[in-house]
């Protein structure tokens, strides 16, 4: 299973009813934070994600509609008397970022921060669990930035149990069996496990691509990923400023989702300048069909075929 919350996802300037880019992933039972608008924290209490669950935050880049809730969130993790550590992937400078407001603010933290800072210019893994692993999406930006892929990593082999058992293989064996082993017999045979088992369920895959110009290089490394994220900060009409400001408009999105053949397109970061979305999911569906509309505190949630 995976889900996806989306805690903000508009522009750089606030109103009262927008929040700035933050959203919780969660795949297979762990739990991500990507970017940290302000209001973070309240978005994350509102939607009722228990902080003791994030262990993991990544950071696109470091402009403040995505990072500048960090600091208050790290801040009130230490006030709860966090304990585990909280491991933060975000580009070069991060650490100085966030130790310079700990120490002006003589903050003492009850847990310990571990950063990942990032520089290559090249898709980088960096992040293996036992259930996912995360790489970098080089994008390009005003400044250095990331996007993220997240992909459920295979689980185990499927048993053909009535094989098993027309076999009399022994129960014992099942777990060895489910890992890929083969199975010898008392007669000596050898049963490839390919005959005892079926291929593992298929798995899930999440691309967070926010901000960036129109970028159709990223379309080989998000091939196929089953829902991307897009930002599209502007119409076409706009596209001008689009360029000027290195974003995406809400057709370019639809273009890198109908390339990259993704099995759903959320969008999301629109300027407060547009008063009604539905236009930004109209624009792209002129070259993508499956066209959600990302919203503060809109949940997507996706389950294995």
């Amino acid at each position: 299973m995976m889900e996806l919350c989306i805690l903000g996802c508009h522009s750089a300037t606030p109103k009262a009813s927008l929040n700035p880019t933050s959203q919780v992933l969660e795949v297979n039972g762990e739990v991500f934070l990507i970017d940290c608008g302000e209001g973070t924290q309240v978005q994350l209490r509102r939607n009722r994600i228990r902080f003791s669950r994030i262990k993991h935050i990544f950071i696109s880049h470091l402009h403040g509609d995505h990072c500048f809730g960090l600091i208050g969130l790290i801040s009130t993790f230490g006030l709860l008397n966090r304990q585990p550590n909280l491991n933060i992937y975000g580009p070069k400078g991060i650490e100085n970022f966030i130790k310079h407001q700990l120490a002006l603010t003589k903050t003492h933290l009850s847990y310990q921060l571990i950063f990942h800072e990032l520089e290559s210019e090249e898709p980088k893994k960096i992040l293996e669990t036992e259930k996912v692993c995360v790489e970098t999406i080089p994008l390009q930006h005003r400044i250095y930035t990331n996007g993220f892929l997240f992909k459920e990593k295979p689980g185990d082999r499927q048993l053909l149990l009535d094989v098993l058992q027309e076999l009399s293989i022994d129960k014992a064996y099942y777990k060895s069996i489910v890992k890929g082993k083969d199975v010898e017999l008392a007669s000596g045979e050898v049963i490839k496990n390919e005959e005892l088992t079926l291929p593992p369920k298929k798995t899930l895959s999440y691309a967070f691509c926010s901000d960036t110009a129109f970028k159709p290089d990223i379309v080989e490394q998000i091939q196929g990923v089953d829902v991307l994220y897009h930002e599209a900060t502007f119409l076409e009409q706009h596209e001008d400023l689009a360029y000027k400001t290195m974003h995406s408009t809400a057709r370019q999105a639809g273009i890198i989702a109908q390339k990259a053949k993704v099995g759903e397109l959320i969008l999301g970061h629109f300027s407060a300048r547009y008063r009604d979305t539905e236009d930004f999911k109209k624009e792209s569906e002129t070259v993508f069909d499956s066209v959600k509309l990302a919203s503060s505190g809109k949940k997507f949630t996706y389950h294995l075929a």
